[in-house]
């Protein structure tokens, strides 16, 4: 035993379940507080249960999970 996560662990392929938090843009809104989101390498869904987003905000995006609304001026 490694240490090593097993292999279903292991997410290569999407950019949003990365260590680090990367801006997405959200392209559409799912049910169940989900999106789809450009990732500029095409679209992943996303969670944003934890943020109010709208189709074309930037979220901020970790571990699949979106945890803030970037630039966006309310007033």
């Amino acid at each position: 035993m490694s240490g090593e996560p097993a292999d279903e662990e292991v997410c290569d392929s999407c950019v949003t379940c990365g260590d680090v938090a990367v801006a997405v843009r959200v392209v559409g809104l799912l049910p169940d507080g989900l999106a789809r989101a450009d990732t500029g390498a095409g679209t992943e869904e996303i969670s944003v249960a934890l943020v109010t987003a709208r189709v074309g905000d930037t979220v901020l995006v970790h571990a699949g999970e979106a945890i803030a609304v970037l630039g966006r001026d309310d007033r």
